[in-house]
């Protein structure tokens, strides 16, 4: 009973109050001031780009940066067939494989490798350590295929010989955890599998981390290399090429194509804003433009013959690079060597950019590379960088009889050498995903990196006006 009185009493008392027109409950008890909470401003591409100011990189033809980019400019391959030695089981086709990399019983050759090209892109940054606050050092590396030797008797018994822990590089992102555990980047970690597309992927994503105030520098980028199960499988869905020469069994862009070849190789790249790199006077190999990300609903592996996606991606690109009258001057292709790709990309280029296609170069590094899989968008953006820090758009070698589609010059044999200001890397992978970056020259000649003479040996179209064959229609 005296529960309820006291009920009784203070409903009326609230009534009373919420009709006395000077009191409520909001002048008893007022409700704090919501609070909103705002992403730091992030500053426009052409107030503060993003910069590549330090570069690592490997693959079959060289263990560093220089001697892999002049071998590209020469038209040197890296191609061989696999034997027995490599561990990548009883197939013997063309493949582009690492032979420099010491043996290592306790590591996974794809971690090893990360590691060897993170450690140039450091050094090569010029960092002053002692300055960095590397709870502000991102680490974006792409996902690669972990360790499954558990699943191999042979290499299952090897590892109980060896004592190696096959669960310590398990996970695809094994390789960004170590990486970033061996240099102390305590700053955001990201990993992507998006197939072929990974390496530009993780570049976007780690241009992002800084454009957020979330990183004041970002290491990025991919290594792979051939395994067992994914070179068996390549070859199950009859895409690999069979040769029959191996060094030039990669034929991009050619009508006689017969596939593509898997590769060993990868790229690391140092990322900061323009204005943090002039700051502590490191030297610029090319700005971040524009990037974009598309996907087609077409097919698991498989793409678009009529290349609409990829040709929106391209007009993206040049839209938000602010290109639309210069149009870029050199696009790195995808360039596989595969039907279904070879024509997409010639259709899109021609497509998008119309009459300014007419003089576009175009070439693949994949024909003396071979296609490194997660890590060719990384590698090829690296090498796209260097084009303009040395102004040379280098050949597509293999190309003898070119594709007709898009009648676009894809540099059969030879490089051009010319001041290259504008370029784009196109990445095109399985899932649908497609992914471009376009890369301009830095408009502060003191910043930019200084151009180094080119191989002795490059091969340089000798006439500007010199001009391609191609196949009667």
């Amino acid at each position: 009973m005296l529960i309820c009185d006291r009920r009784k009493l203070m409903h009326a008392h609230l009534q009373k109050l919420s009709t006395c027109p000077t009191l409520s409950f909001k002048s008893i008890m007022p409700e704090p001031a919501p609070t909103i909470l705002r992403f730091p401003r992030r500053s426009s591409a052409d107030e503060d780009p993003i910069v590549i100011t330090g570069i690592g990189l490997a693959a079959s033809v060289g263990a560093t940066r220089e001697s892999v980019w002049q071998a590209v400019q020469a038209g040197i391959s890296g191609i061989r067939r696999t034997h027995a030695l490599d561990g990548v089981g009883p197939l013997e086709l063309p493949c582009g494989m690492i032979d420099w990399l010491p043996a290592d019983s306790q590591s996974l050759k794809s971690v090893q490798l990360s590691q060897h090209i993170a450690a140039e892109a450091l050094d090569d940054a010029n960092i002053q350590w002692p300055s960095v606050d590397r709870d502000r050092f991102a680490c974006s590396i792409s996902a690669q295929f972990g360790d499954i030797g558990y699943l191999f008797p042979e290499q299952l018994a090897k590892n109980v010989v060896t004592g190696r822990d096959w669960w310590r590089q398990f996970m695809p992102c094994s390789a960004s955890t170590l990486v970033a555990h061996e240099f102390d980047l305590r700053g955001p970690r990201l990993c992507h599998a998006t197939a072929c597309a990974s390496g530009l992927v993780s570049t976007i994503s780690a241009a992002r981390m800084i454009q957020m105030d979330q990183a004041d520098y970002a290491l990025c980028g991919a290594a792979d290399t051939v395994t067992e199960l994914v070179y068996a499988a390549f070859h199950r869905m009859g895409v690999l090429s069979t040769g029959p020469e191996a060094s030039s069994a990669c034929r991009p862009f050619d009508v006689t194509r017969n596939g593509f070849v898997m590769g060993e190789g990868g790229a690391m790249l140092v990322l900061e804003k323009r204005s943090h790199a002039m700051a502590r006077g490191a030297k610029i190999y090319a700005e971040l433009a524009a990037s974009q990300m598309l996907g087609q609903a077409h097919h698991v592996t498989g793409l678009d013959g009529e290349a609409e996606t990829l040709t929106r991606l391209i007009q993206d690109l040049v839209r938000k690079a602010g290109w639309e009258d210069e149009a870029p001057q050199y696009v790195n292709a995808h360039g596989t060597g595969t039907e279904q790709n070879d024509i997409s990309e010639l259709k899109a280029l021609r497509t998008a950019l119309r009459s300014q296609a007419d003089n576009l170069v175009v070439s693949s590094n994949k024909a003396i590379l071979g296609h490194t899989i997660n890590a060719a968008g990384s590698l090829e953006l690296a090498l796209t960088a260097l084009c303009i820090r040395d102004g040379f758009a280098p050949p597509t070698m293999h190309l003898e009889q070119p594709e007709a589609i898009g009648n676009i010059d894809c540099l059969p044999g030879y490089g051009q050498k010319f001041e290259l200001e504008r370029a784009l890397k196109l990445s095109l992978a399985f899932g649908g995903h497609l992914v471009g970056m376009a890369l301009r020259r830095c408009p502060n000649s003191a910043a930019q990196r200084t151009a180094l003479p080119l191989a002795a040996n490059a091969r340089i179209r000798r006439s500007a006006a010199a001009s391609f064959a191609v196949r009667a229609a």
